[in-house]
């Protein structure tokens, strides 16, 4: 259950980060304002959500707990890495070093998400 809302609101907040982004490019600002409100408060769905599931990984003990807190930081800097996008963009301030570190921090999080934790999609 965890897994899917984790999931479920990462995809939400990729969504609300490009509405964020077109509705700034096009000038309307309140519509803007209000959808990265709400892209905030679905950050905190996400912690919620990875909170747990990483509380599961660090009360069942073993190997992939050391791999469950790098994703778990690296889940941090993709949060990180989008407010930024969000908050430059705004301010109409260059974004290119904010995209990179969210590709990175992206790759890092989805691969071990999926492909090594338990719990992920890929075998």
């Amino acid at each position: 259950m965890n897994t899917h809302l984790h999931i479920t609101a990462w995809a939400l907040a990729i969504i609300l980060l490009l509405v964020v982004i077109v509705l700034q490019k096009t000038g309307k600002a309140k519509g803007a304002k209000i959808t990265h409100m709400i892209l905030r408060l679905d950050y905190l769905l996400i912690l919620y959500s990875g909170g747990s599931l990483l509380t599961n990984y660090l009360n069942g003990g073993g190997p992939m707990m050391t791999e469950a807190i790098i994703k778990s930081v690296a889940g941090l800097w993709v949060i990180v890495a989008m407010e930024m996008i969000a908050v430059r963009t705004g301010k109409r301030k260059a974004t290119k070093g904010a995209w990179i570190q969210l590709i990175i921090a992206l790759i890092i999080t989805i691969a071990l998400g999926f492909g090594r934790l338990e719990g992920g999609l890929l075998p």
